[in-house]
């Protein structure tokens, strides 16, 4: 089945993956759960326990969807997941580019594109 793999801190990955439940929860490192947050016949496929497993957070979706470890998107078939066609690949693979990290702050939480983010070095001399 072809999917964009998307890990915490990298950019996405196109993959063909074998078609069975053992390795899609292999791909996402636990149960996997199917949420569909677009209008497109596609789903993104993640653990369910990646917060409560203490995941590394992997992007920000929408205000209600914030996923943390490892997730994928596929196609959808009739009655299960399927290849995602080539057009909403380059979609997705877009949309999710660019890698995200979130950070505390006293207002709360706030998400930042990796390359946005600049690295500060104080000398302790």
């Amino acid at each position: 089945m072809k999917v964009l793999i998307v890990e915490p801190g990298k950019r996405p990955i196109k993959a063909d993956i074998d078609h069975t439940l053992h390795n899609l929860q292999q791909v996402v490192g636990g149960y996997i759960q199917a949420i569909y947050p677009w209008d497109d016949p596609v789903a993104l496929v993640c653990d369910e326990e990646g917060l409560l497993k203490q995941r590394e957070f992997n992007r920000y979706i929408d205000p209600e969807v914030v996923i943390f470890g490892t997730f994928f998107i596929c196609g959808l078939g009739e009655e299960d997941f399927a290849d995602l066609p080539d057009d909403l690949m380059d979609k997705y693979e877009a949309m999710f580019r660019k890698p995200e990290i979130m950070i505390a702050t006293p207002m709360g939480c706030t998400i930042m594109p990796v390359d946005a983010v600049v690295e500060i070095q104080i000398d302790s001399e």
